[in-house]
Protein backbone atom coordinates (compact mmCIF):
# COMPACT_ATOMS: atom_id res chain seq x y z
CA UNK A 1 0.00 0.00 0.00
CA UNK A 2 2.65 2.59 0.51
CA UNK A 3 6.29 1.95 -0.34
CA UNK A 4 9.26 4.09 -0.12
CA UNK A 5 12.32 3.28 -3.20
CA UNK A 6 16.13 5.20 -1.78
CA UNK A 7 14.10 8.06 -0.58
CA UNK A 8 16.36 10.93 0.99
CA UNK A 9 15.60 14.42 1.80
CA UNK A 10 17.79 16.87 2.20
CA UNK A 11 17.46 20.49 3.02
CA UNK A 12 19.42 23.73 1.35
CA UNK A 13 21.72 24.27 4.25
CA UNK A 14 22.74 20.21 3.51
CA UNK A 15 21.32 18.84 7.10
CA UNK A 16 20.22 15.48 5.35
CA UNK A 17 16.78 14.46 7.31
CA UNK A 18 16.09 11.07 5.80
CA UNK A 19 18.87 9.31 4.16
CA UNK A 20 18.17 6.60 1.24
CA UNK A 21 14.77 4.87 3.04
CA UNK A 22 13.14 1.93 1.59
CA UNK A 23 10.70 -0.21 3.07
CA UNK A 24 6.85 -1.01 2.42
CA UNK A 25 3.89 -1.06 4.75
CA UNK A 26 1.14 -3.55 3.26
CA UNK A 27 -2.44 -3.22 3.44
CA UNK A 28 -4.24 -3.23 6.24
CA UNK A 29 -1.24 -3.00 8.53
CA UNK A 30 -0.33 0.15 11.34
CA UNK A 31 3.81 0.03 11.45
CA UNK A 32 5.08 2.27 14.00
CA UNK A 33 7.71 5.13 13.39
CA UNK A 34 9.64 5.37 16.96
CA UNK A 35 12.68 7.27 17.81
CA UNK A 36 14.55 10.59 19.27
CA UNK A 37 13.45 14.06 18.48
CA UNK A 38 15.27 14.63 14.95
CA UNK A 39 15.71 11.65 13.50
CA UNK A 40 13.00 11.58 10.44
CA UNK A 41 10.23 9.87 11.81
CA UNK A 42 8.03 13.00 10.84
CA UNK A 43 9.62 14.20 7.71
CA UNK A 44 9.11 10.39 6.44
CA UNK A 45 5.35 10.41 7.46
CA UNK A 46 4.96 14.18 5.94
CA UNK A 47 6.48 13.22 2.56
CA UNK A 48 3.94 10.37 2.11
CA UNK A 49 1.16 13.67 1.71
CA UNK A 50 3.52 15.96 0.32
CA UNK A 51 3.52 18.12 3.22
CA UNK A 52 7.12 17.31 2.19
CA UNK A 53 8.52 17.00 -0.93
CA UNK A 54 11.54 14.05 -1.18
CA UNK A 55 14.78 15.25 -2.67
CA UNK A 56 15.55 12.21 -4.45
CA UNK A 57 13.71 8.53 -4.82
CA UNK A 58 9.87 7.64 -5.13
CA UNK A 59 7.03 7.40 -3.12
CA UNK A 60 3.99 5.17 -3.82
CA UNK A 61 0.73 5.05 -2.56
CA UNK A 62 -1.71 1.98 -3.79
CA UNK A 63 0.92 1.73 -6.71
CA UNK A 64 1.18 5.05 -7.99
CA UNK A 65 3.94 7.77 -7.82
CA UNK A 66 2.55 10.60 -5.54
CA UNK A 67 4.74 12.75 -7.21
CA UNK A 68 2.22 12.58 -10.30
CA UNK A 69 -0.76 13.54 -8.55
CA UNK A 70 -1.93 16.85 -6.99
CA UNK A 71 -0.79 17.31 -3.78
CA UNK A 72 -4.62 18.37 -2.48
CA UNK A 73 -6.43 15.52 -4.42
CA UNK A 74 -3.59 13.41 -2.32
CA UNK A 75 -4.23 15.26 1.07
CA UNK A 76 -8.11 14.42 0.60
CA UNK A 77 -7.41 10.28 0.57
CA UNK A 78 -5.72 10.60 3.01
CA UNK A 79 -6.29 10.99 6.56
CA UNK A 80 -3.96 12.56 9.02
CA UNK A 81 -4.44 13.38 12.93
CA UNK A 82 -1.64 15.50 14.66
CA UNK A 83 -0.64 15.91 18.22
CA UNK A 84 -2.37 19.90 18.05
CA UNK A 85 -5.44 17.80 16.39
CA UNK A 86 -6.07 21.40 14.28
CA UNK A 87 -10.04 21.55 15.01
CA UNK A 88 -11.66 24.63 13.47
CA UNK A 89 -12.19 26.54 16.41
CA UNK A 90 -15.26 28.27 14.67
CA UNK A 91 -16.87 25.07 13.95
CA UNK A 92 -18.90 22.51 15.85
CA UNK A 93 -17.47 18.55 16.34
CA UNK A 94 -20.32 18.05 14.00
CA UNK A 95 -19.05 20.14 11.21
CA UNK A 96 -15.42 19.75 12.14
CA UNK A 97 -16.00 16.34 11.24
CA UNK A 98 -17.50 16.28 7.87
CA UNK A 99 -14.80 18.54 6.62
CA UNK A 100 -13.78 16.51 4.15
CA UNK A 101 -16.14 14.94 2.54
CA UNK A 102 -17.97 18.03 2.22
CA UNK A 103 -15.13 19.05 0.24
CA UNK A 104 -15.44 16.27 -1.87
CA UNK A 105 -18.93 17.21 -2.86
CA UNK A 106 -20.20 15.14 -0.03
CA UNK A 107 -24.45 16.47 0.47
CA UNK A 108 -24.04 18.53 3.60
CA UNK A 109 -26.54 16.41 5.35
CA UNK A 110 -24.79 13.01 4.16
CA UNK A 111 -22.04 14.50 5.51
CA UNK A 112 -22.84 15.44 8.85
CA UNK A 113 -24.58 12.01 9.07
CA UNK A 114 -21.71 9.61 8.11
CA UNK A 115 -19.62 12.66 10.99
CA UNK A 116 -22.41 11.19 13.38
CA UNK A 117 -21.66 7.40 13.10
CA UNK A 118 -18.23 8.29 13.13
CA UNK A 119 -18.39 10.35 16.36
CA UNK A 120 -20.40 7.51 18.26
CA UNK A 121 -17.52 4.98 16.86
CA UNK A 122 -14.68 6.98 18.66
CA UNK A 123 -17.31 6.72 21.38
CA UNK A 124 -18.73 10.40 21.57
CA UNK A 125 -22.48 10.87 21.53
CA UNK A 126 -23.35 12.91 18.76
CA UNK A 127 -26.84 14.24 20.58
CA UNK A 128 -24.18 15.89 23.25
CA UNK A 129 -21.04 16.51 21.52
CA UNK A 130 -22.06 17.02 18.30
CA UNK A 131 -22.77 20.61 18.63
CA UNK A 132 -20.27 21.66 20.88
CA UNK A 133 -16.90 24.25 19.87
CA UNK A 134 -13.50 22.29 20.26
CA UNK A 135 -12.74 24.92 23.72
CA UNK A 136 -15.67 23.14 25.41
CA UNK A 137 -14.18 19.31 25.25
CA UNK A 138 -11.45 17.74 26.79
CA UNK A 139 -8.02 17.12 25.18
CA UNK A 140 -8.83 13.47 25.26
CA UNK A 141 -12.57 14.37 23.71
CA UNK A 142 -10.88 16.23 21.15
CA UNK A 143 -8.22 13.65 20.01
CA UNK A 144 -11.16 11.23 19.51
CA UNK A 145 -12.66 13.96 17.18
CA UNK A 146 -9.80 14.70 15.27
CA UNK A 147 -9.66 10.32 14.66
CA UNK A 148 -13.01 10.78 13.37
CA UNK A 149 -12.55 13.53 11.05
CA UNK A 150 -9.65 11.66 9.84
CA UNK A 151 -11.56 8.87 9.01
CA UNK A 152 -14.50 10.85 7.65
CA UNK A 153 -13.57 10.22 3.54
CA UNK A 154 -13.00 6.72 4.59
CA UNK A 155 -9.29 6.85 3.11
CA UNK A 156 -7.37 3.45 2.68
CA UNK A 157 -4.20 5.72 4.23
CA UNK A 158 -3.81 6.93 7.59
CA UNK A 159 -1.53 9.43 9.11
CA UNK A 160 -0.87 9.78 12.97
CA UNK A 161 1.84 12.16 14.33
CA UNK A 162 2.32 11.72 17.58
CA UNK A 163 -1.30 12.08 18.10
CA UNK A 164 -2.04 10.96 22.22
CA UNK A 165 0.97 12.72 23.30
CA UNK A 166 -0.69 15.83 24.67
CA UNK A 167 -3.00 13.76 27.08
CA UNK A 168 -2.35 12.57 30.47
CA UNK A 169 -1.26 8.74 30.85
CA UNK A 170 -4.71 7.75 31.52
CA UNK A 171 -6.71 9.27 28.92
CA UNK A 172 -3.66 8.06 26.54
CA UNK A 173 -4.26 4.95 27.79
CA UNK A 174 -8.11 4.94 26.89
CA UNK A 175 -7.15 6.75 23.71
CA UNK A 176 -4.59 3.98 22.51
CA UNK A 177 -7.37 1.31 23.29
CA UNK A 178 -10.05 2.75 21.37
CA UNK A 179 -7.64 3.32 17.86
CA UNK A 180 -6.95 -0.83 18.30
CA UNK A 181 -10.69 -1.46 18.77
CA UNK A 182 -11.14 0.69 15.42
CA UNK A 183 -8.29 -0.73 13.41
CA UNK A 184 -9.39 -4.04 14.59
CA UNK A 185 -12.36 -2.98 12.96
CA UNK A 186 -11.40 -1.15 9.85
CA UNK A 187 -7.77 -2.16 9.04
CA UNK A 188 -6.55 1.22 7.18
CA UNK A 189 -3.10 1.26 6.51
CA UNK A 190 -1.55 3.19 9.35
CA UNK A 191 2.07 4.94 10.03
CA UNK A 192 2.19 5.87 13.35
CA UNK A 193 4.84 8.54 14.60
CA UNK A 194 5.87 8.30 18.39
CA UNK A 195 8.87 8.71 20.31
CA UNK A 196 7.40 6.72 23.21
CA UNK A 197 8.35 2.85 22.47
CA UNK A 198 5.69 1.56 24.48
CA UNK A 199 3.48 3.05 22.83
CA UNK A 200 5.36 1.81 19.34
CA UNK A 201 4.81 -1.78 21.11
CA UNK A 202 1.35 -1.85 22.06
CA UNK A 203 0.30 -0.29 18.66
CA UNK A 204 2.42 -1.51 15.89
CA UNK A 205 2.07 -4.49 13.79
CA UNK A 206 5.59 -3.63 12.70
CA UNK A 207 7.86 -1.01 14.06
CA UNK A 208 10.50 1.12 12.90
CA UNK A 209 13.37 2.10 15.17
CA UNK A 210 15.25 5.13 13.68
CA UNK A 211 17.84 6.52 13.75
CA UNK A 212 19.57 9.37 12.34
CA UNK A 213 17.30 9.87 9.53
CA UNK A 214 17.29 5.83 9.21
CA UNK A 215 15.66 2.94 9.99
CA UNK A 216 17.99 1.04 12.45
CA UNK A 217 15.55 -1.96 12.95
CA UNK A 218 12.32 -2.86 11.07
CA UNK A 219 10.75 -5.72 12.68
CA UNK A 220 7.81 -7.13 14.77
CA UNK A 221 7.52 -5.62 18.28
CA UNK A 222 8.24 -8.76 20.02
CA UNK A 223 11.62 -9.10 17.62
CA UNK A 224 12.69 -5.60 17.97
CA UNK A 225 12.17 -6.19 22.27
CA UNK A 226 13.42 -10.01 22.27
CA UNK A 227 16.44 -9.76 19.15
CA UNK A 228 17.33 -5.68 18.59
CA UNK A 229 19.64 -5.65 15.78
CA UNK A 230 22.20 -3.35 16.84
CA UNK A 231 23.49 -1.92 20.04
CA UNK A 232 21.74 1.49 19.34
CA UNK A 233 18.37 -0.26 19.22
CA UNK A 234 19.19 -2.54 22.00
CA UNK A 235 19.86 1.01 24.07
CA UNK A 236 16.66 2.82 22.76
CA UNK A 237 14.36 -0.03 23.50
CA UNK A 238 15.88 0.28 26.95
CA UNK A 239 17.32 -2.64 29.91
CA UNK A 240 13.91 -2.89 30.41
CA UNK A 241 12.73 -4.72 27.39
CA UNK A 242 11.87 -8.00 28.70
CA UNK A 243 9.09 -6.41 30.92
CA UNK A 244 8.34 -4.29 27.63
CA UNK A 245 8.16 -7.80 26.05
CA UNK A 246 5.56 -9.16 28.62
CA UNK A 247 3.05 -6.89 26.68
CA UNK A 248 3.59 -8.15 22.92
CA UNK A 249 3.56 -12.07 24.28
CA UNK A 250 0.73 -14.33 24.32
CA UNK A 251 -0.72 -17.04 26.70
CA UNK A 252 -0.65 -20.06 24.58
CA UNK A 253 -1.74 -23.29 25.38
CA UNK A 254 1.84 -25.39 26.06
CA UNK A 255 2.54 -22.33 28.19
CA UNK A 256 -0.50 -23.59 30.58
CA UNK A 257 -0.17 -26.03 33.81
CA UNK A 258 -2.39 -29.32 34.03
CA UNK A 259 -3.89 -29.10 37.63
CA UNK A 260 -5.95 -31.57 39.17
CA UNK A 261 -9.91 -31.21 38.71
CA UNK A 262 -12.57 -31.73 40.68
CA UNK A 263 -16.54 -30.85 39.94
CA UNK A 264 -19.18 -28.90 41.95
CA UNK A 265 -21.41 -31.41 42.58
CA UNK A 266 -18.52 -34.40 43.12
CA UNK A 267 -17.85 -36.31 46.37
CA UNK A 268 -14.80 -34.62 47.71
CA UNK A 269 -12.21 -36.64 47.57
CA UNK A 270 -10.22 -36.69 50.83
CA UNK A 271 -6.43 -36.63 48.72
CA UNK A 272 -6.51 -33.97 45.82
CA UNK A 273 -2.98 -35.29 45.43
CA UNK A 274 -1.37 -31.49 45.13
CA UNK A 275 -2.23 -28.82 47.06
CA UNK A 276 -5.17 -27.37 45.43
CA UNK A 277 -7.17 -28.05 42.48
CA UNK A 278 -9.74 -26.40 39.81
CA UNK A 279 -13.41 -26.37 40.53
CA UNK A 280 -15.39 -26.57 37.13
CA UNK A 281 -19.64 -26.61 36.92
CA UNK A 282 -21.32 -28.94 35.61
CA UNK A 283 -20.69 -27.91 31.86
CA UNK A 284 -17.24 -27.94 32.05
CA UNK A 285 -17.07 -24.15 32.85
CA UNK A 286 -14.28 -22.62 35.92
CA UNK A 287 -16.17 -22.24 39.26
CA UNK A 288 -13.15 -21.58 41.53
CA UNK A 289 -10.93 -23.54 43.48
CA UNK A 290 -10.31 -25.76 46.50
CA UNK A 291 -7.43 -26.33 49.06
CA UNK A 292 -5.94 -29.85 49.92
CA UNK A 293 -6.90 -28.49 53.28
CA UNK A 294 -10.29 -28.21 52.63
CA UNK A 295 -10.49 -31.52 51.07
CA UNK A 296 -9.45 -32.69 53.99
CA UNK A 297 -12.71 -31.66 55.82
CA UNK A 298 -15.21 -34.37 53.47
CA UNK A 299 -18.54 -33.74 52.38
CA UNK A 300 -18.96 -32.04 48.91
CA UNK A 301 -17.17 -29.85 46.33
CA UNK A 302 -19.93 -27.60 46.64
CA UNK A 303 -19.66 -27.14 50.55
CA UNK A 304 -16.11 -25.60 49.96
CA UNK A 305 -15.19 -24.39 46.39
CA UNK A 306 -14.25 -20.69 46.49
CA UNK A 307 -15.09 -18.02 43.93
CA UNK A 308 -11.93 -17.62 40.64
CA UNK A 309 -11.48 -14.41 39.65
CA UNK A 310 -8.38 -14.36 38.48
CA UNK A 311 -8.88 -15.48 35.12
CA UNK A 312 -7.89 -14.63 31.67
CA UNK A 313 -8.34 -15.66 27.76
CA UNK A 314 -6.00 -17.66 25.67
CA UNK A 315 -4.00 -14.53 23.46
CA UNK A 316 -4.07 -12.59 26.06
CA UNK A 317 -0.32 -10.79 26.64
CA UNK A 318 1.55 -12.34 29.81
CA UNK A 319 1.68 -8.92 31.10
CA UNK A 320 -1.80 -9.11 31.34
CA UNK A 321 -1.37 -12.16 33.14
CA UNK A 322 1.20 -10.58 35.51
CA UNK A 323 -1.11 -7.77 36.35
CA UNK A 324 -4.15 -10.02 36.70
CA UNK A 325 -1.85 -12.27 38.96
CA UNK A 326 -0.91 -9.06 41.51
CA UNK A 327 -4.20 -7.30 40.90
CA UNK A 328 -5.82 -10.80 43.02
CA UNK A 329 -2.62 -11.43 44.79
CA UNK A 330 -3.31 -14.67 43.17
CA UNK A 331 0.02 -17.68 42.61
CA UNK A 332 -1.89 -18.88 40.05
CA UNK A 333 -4.31 -17.97 37.08
CA UNK A 334 -6.81 -19.97 35.36
CA UNK A 335 -6.87 -19.91 31.15
CA UNK A 336 -10.29 -20.20 29.42
CA UNK A 337 -11.01 -20.52 25.79
CA UNK A 338 -13.14 -18.04 24.46
CA UNK A 339 -14.08 -19.93 21.49
CA UNK A 340 -15.12 -22.92 23.10
CA UNK A 341 -17.89 -21.24 25.80
CA UNK A 342 -15.14 -20.44 28.12
CA UNK A 343 -13.64 -23.92 28.88
CA UNK A 344 -11.51 -23.85 31.25
CA UNK A 345 -7.63 -24.78 29.24
CA UNK A 346 -5.01 -24.95 32.05
CA UNK A 347 -3.64 -22.28 34.66
CA UNK A 348 -0.61 -20.04 33.93
CA UNK A 349 1.88 -20.05 37.10
CA UNK A 350 4.76 -17.38 37.86
CA UNK A 351 7.50 -20.05 36.43
CA UNK A 352 5.36 -20.85 33.80
CA UNK A 353 4.91 -17.15 32.52
CA UNK A 354 8.42 -16.47 32.98
CA UNK A 355 9.01 -19.75 30.64
CA UNK A 356 6.93 -18.44 28.08
CA UNK A 357 8.68 -15.35 28.00
CA UNK A 358 12.04 -16.69 27.85
CA UNK A 359 10.75 -19.19 25.01
CA UNK A 360 9.27 -16.65 22.87
CA UNK A 361 12.51 -14.68 22.88
CA UNK A 362 14.42 -17.67 21.85
CA UNK A 363 12.04 -18.83 19.18
CA UNK A 364 12.21 -15.31 17.60
CA UNK A 365 16.38 -15.27 17.90
CA UNK A 366 16.03 -18.69 15.98
CA UNK A 367 12.92 -17.90 13.79
CA UNK A 368 11.19 -21.03 14.98
CA UNK A 369 7.93 -21.79 16.49
CA UNK A 370 7.75 -21.37 20.36
CA UNK A 371 7.26 -24.68 20.78
CA UNK A 372 10.22 -25.98 19.60
CA UNK A 373 12.30 -23.31 21.13
CA UNK A 374 14.33 -25.09 24.19
CA UNK A 375 15.46 -22.74 26.86
CA UNK A 376 17.21 -24.46 30.11
CA UNK A 377 15.52 -24.04 33.42
CA UNK A 378 17.63 -23.76 36.63
CA UNK A 379 16.54 -26.38 39.24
Amino acid sequence: MIRFEHVTKRYADGTTAVDDLSFEVAEGELVTLVGPSGCGKTTTMKMVNRLIEPTEGRIEVDGRDIAAEDPVELRRRIGYVIQQVGLFPHRTVLDNTATVPHLLGVKRATARTRAAELLELVGLDPSVHGDRYPHQLSGGQRQRVGVARALAADPPVLLMDEPFGAVDPVVREHLQNEFLRLQSEMRKTVLFVTHDIEEAVRLGDRIAVYGEGRIEQFDAPATVLGAPASPYVADFVGADRGLKRLSVTPIEPGDLESPPVVHLDDALPRDLGARWAVVLDGDDQLHGWISAEQAALGGSVREHARRMEAWLPVGASLKQAFATMLQHDAGWIAVLDPAGRNRFLGVLTPARLHEALRRSTAADAQAIARAEADVQTVA
